[in-house]
């Protein structure tokens, strides 16, 4: 019942306590403590809308950079991490396998603010060996959410 109470708030955050304790046959008071437990817990971290930023008249763009990095002796790559985390352009940030280190989710208003984050605050960190950075030319699904729904053909309802 409990994966089951997170995954409803994940899928949306604005279900309410009685919303949620009518879904799991539950009473409203024992969900409202499940969910400040989890609060208090740091399981649920947050809550956030997802935005749809083509459809504003706000400048936007999303990139993803690779690093890979040379770890810290003592710390391994926490402490890599832990810099890289308290920038505030920095949305995510990932510990990968395979060809690269780190996974950067970065957002900025243009893709030179995006270029120059990581010309002069990225590369010139001791640890980071080389970067790569991608940018979102469109988002067709985030976080389980389909930007756009399909388009039907209606010629296909012809006889």
């Amino acid at each position: 019942m409990k994966n089951e109470l997170l995954k409803l708030l994940e899928n949306d955050a604005r279900l309410t306590a009685e919303e949620i304790a009518v879904m799991l046959a539950k009473e409203t008071g024992d969900i409202k403590k499940m969910i400040g437990d989890y609060e208090n817990e740091g399981v649920i971290l947050g809550y956030k809308a997802i935005i749809d930023w083509d459809k504003t008249s706000t400048e936007h763009v999303n990139a993803l950079i690779e690093l890979h990095v040379s770890p810290e002796p003592d710390r391994g790559f926490d402490q890599i991490a832990e810099k890289i985390c308290r920038y505030p352009e920095v949305d995510s940030l990932y510990l990968m396998s395979g060809g690269f280190d780190f996974a950067v989710m970065l957002e900025g208003k243009t893709m030179k603010e995006v270029a120059l984050f990581v010309v002069q605050k990225l590369a010139p960190l001791d640890s980071v060996i080389s970067t790569a950075t991608h940018f979102v030319l469109k988002k067709y699904k985030d976080k389980g959410v389909v930007y756009e729904k399909p388009r039907v053909d209606e010629r296909s309802n012809c006889l």
